[in-house]
């Protein structure tokens, strides 16, 4: 595109394309949370149905498919700008999460009931 002078629009791309910042960008927080819900979930799930000896080993593969979780979640939003931060916190907090609800399973077997 170019101005009645026949000069080049300033901030036009080669294609021609205005680039405009974000003016209101998307809250990325939630996505995070929500790697965390699913990983108190997964965890939850590997407490009650799994075997006491396969728990651990359950949990590795829950963690795993909380961190494609993170990845497909984080894609969706659609924004690159702070992307692995994001993806390493949602990974990290499930990692916790799952964490402390296992050593909550491994307390319980303790207690003799």
């Amino acid at each position: 595109m170019r101005e009645p002078s026949g000069a080049p629009v300033r901030g036009m791309g080669d294609d021609g394309l205005v680039a405009v910042p974000e003016l209101a960008p998307r809250r990325t927080f939630g996505g995070i949370v929500a790697v965390w819900v699913l990983a108190a979930l997964i965890a939850i799930a590997v407490g009650i149905f799994s075997a006491p000896d396969w728990r651990a080993a359950w949990l590795g593969v829950g963690l795993g498919g909380c961190l494609i979780a993170a990845f497909a979640v984080q894609l969706w939003t659609g924004r690159a700008a702070g992307f692995t931060e994001r993806v390493a916190a949602g990974v990290l907090g499930a990692a916790l999460v799952m964490g402390v609800i296992s050593l909550g399973f491994g307390l319980a077997a303790l207690v003799p009931g």
